[in-house]
Parts: structure tokens; C-alpha cells; sequence
């Protein structure tokens, strides 16, 4: 059998045991597949099949799909539920997912999802739903294992052995030590634990813990996690009370989504687009963007249109116009990417423009006549014409300079303004390149054509 039969045939066995409300069957059937595969059998059916699907299934079951789903389509999924089902399911997930889930939720639909929760876990939420999504306190999680100073390691040891299941949800975190005031003080490590006496106080153990504050940054966190081994660190209020415990893996994941997101961003896609989205939802993103740069298309044609006689004149000058715009769009798009990654990584700032562009401009300068040159010699090797070469190959040296120096500087003028660089350098850039390339090839072309006829 296919795989798309054998994909079909699951989808409809899916739907099957649904029609019988057999949750048996249906969890024998999608808990035994990985979790990427069973997420997309669910997402092969309707909005109204998802849903019945996660009822259906048990609430455990069901918390590792929407675990696995990205945010916005997790934030779909529960919105489809009943708000007990709901708090059931959410119930299961992490609470540092429970804040992004909820958080994204309309503010009625997350009340009636809290109010069906154990009140001190809906508080957790609601307090971790209140951080920046790029903090310390928007990554954390609220579980925190931890033990007061006069507790003894054998304790310690007791506790892990005796509560696995809450264990996991600490996800491998070393014991925190607190004082009275909740507020850490010491860190044990696991190795320290295993090799110290059982009567030992924790106090005689521990070492000073290194602390975050809720506050801090995504960069400053990734940077931290570089200049230390740590799996994770304690997060704090200001007034040193424990809040959450930040893990490493939780930052590289928000950085690696944080550079797809940029990345789409650049390329006209708003949000975390999936194609299980509703249709009209994903075509109105989509021609927020297209239709801006319909008006900068149209702008770049004019400057085409002003130079109908010398494109009559030399029909060779129409093959090389799209080249020279798309060499030099290519050029200022890695100037883009360097920005964006020395901006992600706080290594420059507005001020620094003149600095950057600079750099950049010793770089366009280099690559611009080397790229000058060669297409340059093609285009005279071609129609045996040296002054056509001149023309392409110096308005390509020409656009890669204006290319770069855009792309380098751009970014940061859009930064200081508040406005999203990733999603704006692009459009710009394009634009720009296009009109400048199709200017200098049309205007050089002109001021020689004696020698190119």
C-alpha cells in the first residue's frame, strides 16, 4: 500500500471510531505513532473532526498533540473545545505552554478556560501570561523542585524516587534551596546529592545559585547560557523571590523560532502560516503584503517606461535588466541578514549606522566591480560589444553599492522608528534595487548610445 493510501486509510479509520465515540480504539490507533505524524493525521480533518478528535481522546493523550502543534495552530485547536475539555487538556501541558496557549486565547474564551481550572494553577497561568513572550518570565516554567535549607539529602532522594510523575515536570532541574521568604539561596547537584551522606542538611552542600531576573532579555539569556554549562537557572521577582526556573533548551527554541519567524517575515509570510489555517485567514495575510508591493512593482515599471526609446533602440539592454536587479537584490540581501543577526544578537544600534554602512560599503565596492567585471565580459563576448559591457557590467557595480548600503542601514533606521525590520527590509530593498538597477543600465545605455548602435 501507498503511503498516501495508507495515510487515507488512517484518516478514515480516524473518523470512524469517532462517528462511534470508540476512544479505545482511537487512542490504540494515534498514540502508538509519532507524535509529527499523529498531529498530522489530526490536522488531515475539519476544524469541527479536530475537535472531537481531542474531546475524545484522553486529556493526557491529547495535551502532547497540541504540545507538539506551533503556537497558533495550538491556540486553534483549543479553541475549538469545550471550555471543561479545555482546562482538562491544558491541565496536562507545562505551564510555561499553558501561558502561550492561554495567552493567545480571546480574553473570554481564556476566562472560561481559567475559571474551570484549580484556582492556584489558573493563577500560575494568568501571572506567567503576563510576561513578555521574550523574557526570562515568559520562557520559564512555573514547576521549581525545591527544598528549604535544613532539609536533609536523603530527603532529596526520597522525593525522586517516590514522585516520578511530578519529577518529570521539573524536567531534570537540580534542587533550588530557598529561605523563609521563598527567595533561592543555594543549588545542589545531582552528583553532590549521590555522594553525600543521606543525614546531610542541604545547607552543608549547596552552592550559591546564579539568578535571572523575570526581566531579562531572550539575547542577554542566550548569552548567559553560552558563558555557562547550566540546563537552566532560577528566575527571580525584584524582590528575590522564585518564580520559575528557565531552562537552555526553552531559549535555543525561541531563538530558532524567533529567526524563522524573521525569516518569513522577509519573505511576505506574517505569523506561524499553516495550511490547516481557515482559507480567508491565510489569503488576507498573504495580500497585506502583496498588495503593498503591487504600488512599489508599479513605481520600479515607471522608470522602465521612461526609457522606451533606448530599450527600442537596443534590445540586448531588456536581457541583462533583471540580472542586474536581481544580482544586486541578492547583494543587499545578505547586508539584511547581517543587520538582522548583529541587531538579534545587540551588537549594533542606530548609532552605529554610519559604522555599518562603512563596512558595507568596502564590501559593495569589492563585490560590485568583481560581479562588474564578469557580467561585464559577458555581455560583450555576446553581441561583441564593449560598450554594452561597460554599461551592464558598470551599472551592476553601481546597483551592488546602493544594494549593500541599503541593506546594511536600513534595518536599523526601521528599528529606531518601531517599525518590524524583518518584515519592512525586504519590500524596501527590492524596490529600491529595482528601480536603481533598471535607472543606471536605462541612463548609461542612453548617454552612450552612439557607440552601442
Amino acid at each position: 500500500m501507498s503511503e498516501l493510501a495508507e495515510s487515507l486509510d488512517v484518516t478514515d479509520q480516524v473518523r470512524q471510531h469517532v462517528a462511534e465515540q470508540d476512544q479505545a480504539a482511537l487512542t490504540s490507533l494515534l498514540d502508538p505513532l509519532p507524535l509529527s505524524e499523529a498531529l498530522r493525521q489530526v490536522l488531515n480533518l475539519s476544524p469541527e473532526e479536530r475537535a472531537a478528535v481531542l474531546s475524545l481522546l484522553p486529556a493526557d493523550v491529547s495535551a502532547e498533540l497540541i504540545e507538539e502543534a506551533p503556537n497558533e495552530l495550538a491556540v486553534e485547536l483549543v479553541e475549538g473545545l469545550s471550555a471543561p475539555k479545555a482546562a482538562e487538556i491544558i491541565d496536562e501541558l507545562h505551564s510555561d505552554i499553558q501561558a502561550d496557549v492561554i495567552g493567545e486565547l480571546d480574553k473570554e474564551d481564556a476566562e472560561a478556560i481559567l475559571a474551570e481550572m484549580d484556582a492556584e494553577d489558573a493563577a500560575d497561568v494568568r501571572r506567567l501570561a503576563e510576561y513578555d513572550d521574550e523574557t526570562a518570565g515568559g520562557l520559564m516554567a512555573a514547576e521549581t523542585f525545591t527544598f528549604r535549607e535544613t532539609a536533609t539529602v536523603g530527603a532529596v532522594l526520597r522525593r525522586i524516587a517516590s514522585e516520578d510523575e511530578d519529577f518529570e515536570r521539573y524536567r531534570g532541574q537540580h534542587p533550588y534551596i530557598l529561605d523563609e521568604d521563598d527567595r533561592p539561596v543555594g543549588v545542589v547537584s545531582l552528583r553532590s546529592l549521590l555522594t553525600a551522606r543521606k543525614s546531610a542538611k542541604l545547607s552543608e552542600i549547596m552552592t550559591p545559585p546564579l539568578t535571572v531576573p523575570a526581566s531579562i532579555a531572550l539575547d542577554d539569556l542566550q548569552d548567559l547560557f553560552s558563558e555557562h554549562p547550566f540546563l537552566g537557572m532560577p528566575v527571580v521577582e525584584t524582590d528575590g523571590r522564585l518564580v520559575g526556573v528557565v531552562s537552555r533548551s526553552a531559549v535555543d527554541f525561541a531563538v530558532l523560532e524567533r529567526a524563522e519567524s524573521e525569516s518569513l517575515k522577509r519573505q511576505g509570510v506574517v505569523g506561524d502560516e499553516l495550511r490547516s489555517m481557515p482559507l480567508l485567514l491565510r489569503s488576507r495575510r498573504r495580500l497585506a503584503w502583496l498588495s503593498a508591493n503591487i504600488i512599489l512593482n508599479i513605481v520600479a515599471a515607471s522608470v522602465i517606461s521612461a526609457y522606451e526609446e533606448t530599450l527600442a533602440a537596443v534590445i540586448a539592454i531588456a536581457v541583462f535588466l533583471p540580472m542586474v536587479s536581481d544580482m544586486s537584490g541578492c547583494s543587499g540581501n545578505q547586508a539584511v541578514a547581517v543587520t538582522m543577526r548583529e541587531l538579534s544578537l545587540g551588537l549594533v544600534k542606530f548609532e552605529d549606522a554610519v559604522r555599518v554602512w562603512r563596512k558595507e560599503v568596502l564590501v559593495g565596492l569589492i563585490n560590485g566591480i568583481s560581479l562588474g567585471i564578469m557580467i561585464g565580459i559577458v555581455a560583450w563576448l555576446w553581441k561583441g560589444n564593449a560598450y554594452l559591457g561597460l554599461v551592464i557590467g558598470g551599472a551592476l557595480a553601481l546597483n551592488t553599492l546602493i544594494a549593500v548600503s541599503i541593506g546594511g542601514v536600513v534595518p536599523l533606521l526601521l528599528k529606531r522608528f518601531n517599525q518590524d525590520p524583518a518584515a519592512a527590509s525586504g519590500p524596501l530593498l527590492t524596490t529600491i534595487t529595482d528601480m536603481a538597477g533598471f535607472f543606471l543600465v536605462l541612463s548609461l545605455a542612453s548617454a552612450l548610445m552612439p557607440w552601442l548602435l
